[in-house]
């Protein structure tokens, strides 16, 4: 019931602790609300369909570039909007607020393609692709697990073989978002002219010996495309290699900015499970009262909006750190770590309040439920990211 001439926009309403006010930035908000327009408008209405078929909404594609989605932190002189890392949080909050594989196909097109290729790329490489990926003339994939190889990615399978002014890529990569409908690959291989060095290469994925089929029969992620990589002999030219890093750090950086936008886009899942729950426990009349005046159903949502602003404020300080250079890929870890967690919480116990309704497509609930089953294992699982802070408290690595 309204209270004190509130609306139902003001009681539903998960900035609990005023992070708009003076928190955030004009510009920031600014960014967040066009993309929070743009999720209502044009995500929301379409992605349950989308979900029930297994398949990503392809029509948005060129939208989100219009939209600046894709390298939304990188410089403007590639075609990119050089927005900071609380704006760019904020736009992967909205996303996911939508739906996981919305937000996982920005954040692999920026964090995991385009990231590598700025950071690693010569500056043909950067000057050539990155103003295509932007645009999203080019869309790419990441490709570092393998079937026998996750949460150790030093134990890759896939070589690379110096063959006079090229190499000889391979390999099989597994579970790779927007595989089938890429055009390039960031594959990361071991080069064996190196003694087995890590190296990253941006392959075509036309080039002669290369597949992408896609994984079917997902119960999570549905709207989004999940491939294996075959590479059969796949050949290309020296300047396919990512010049300017060695090692396993190249991928484990990409995975760092992937997981800090992760870590805004469980936010945005929680708050629209929070949302669906507490609209519903207002309406919902049982026993002549709506049960959002019963006690255990209050205890559920103040857990939520709870965990939420904790969330908030764990994503916000990590931005605010990453803009001054001082984030580590610790924090990151913690960051990912808790806000997934508490996300699938929220998911599950949304789920408890609307009661049957809950598995029901009206509601977005279970759908993020599902998608955060996923969401808690890729880019490290849950475990390895206990074990990532574990090692930075106590200085003791558990895992070697």
């Amino acid at each position: 019931m309204l209270h004190n001439g509130e609306s139902v926009e003001t009681l539903i309403n998960a900035d609990y602790y005023n992070l708009d006010d003076g928190v955030y930035t004009d510009e920031e908000k600014a960014v967040r609300d066009s993309v929070r327009e743009w999720v209502d408008r044009r995500v929301i209405p379409i992605i349950d369909e989308h979900a029930q078929k297994a398949t990503f909404p392809t029509e948005l594609i060129k939208e989100m570039a219009e939209l600046g989605f894709f390298g939304a932190t990188l410089p403007e002189k590639y075609g990119c909007a050089g927005l900071n890392n609380i704006a760019y949080g904020l736009m992967m909050q909205e996303l996911e607020r939508g739906d996981s594989g919305v937000r996982s196909f920005a954040s692999v097109q920026s964090a995991l393609v385009m990231y590598p290729i700025y950071a690693f790329g010569s500056e043909e490489q950067k000057n050539y692709y990155l103003p295509k990926l932007a645009k999203a003339e080019l869309i790419g994939c990441f490709g570092l697990t393998e079937p026998d190889s996750g949460s150790d990615p030093g134990s890759m399978k896939t070589r690379a073989t110096k063959d006079g002014n090229d190499y000889i890529l391979n390999g099989a990569k597994m579970w790779i978002t927007n595989g089938t409908v890429a055009d390039i690959s960031i594959v990361w291989a071991k080069n064996e002219d190196e003694g087995g060095t890590v190296r990253g290469f941006i392959v075509p994925n036309d080039a002669k010996g290369f597949s992408a089929p896609e994984m079917k029969n997902k119960w999570s992620l549905r709207a989004s495309v999940t491939s294996e990589l075959i590479l059969q002999d796949v050949r290309v030219p020296k300047e396919a290699m990512l010049p300017s890093v060695k090692g396993l750090k190249g991928p484990l950086s990409c995975l760092t900015q992937a997981r800090y936008g992760i870590a805004w886009g469980g936010v945005g899942a929680a708050i629209a499970c929070y949302e669906s729950a507490l609209d519903y426990a207002r309406k919902r009349i049982q026993f002549d009262k709506p049960i959002a005046r019963f006690q255990l159903i209050q205890e559920k949502l103040v857990y939520m909006i709870t965990e939420i602003t904790k969330a908030q404020l764990l994503a916000w300080r990590l931005g605010r750190l990453k803009d001054e250079g001082k984030m580590t890929f610790q924090q990151v870890s913690l960051a990912k770590r808790n806000n997934i967690e508490i996300a699938l919480n929220i998911a599950r116990l949304a789920r408890e309040v609307l009661g049957a309704n809950g598995i029901m497509s009206e509601y977005p609930v279970m759908r993020h439920a599902m998608n955060l089953e996923s969401v808690k294992t890729y880019e490290g699982t849950h475990e390895i990211h206990t074990l990532i802070v574990g090692a930075d408290i106590t200085g003791i690595e558990a895992f070697r």
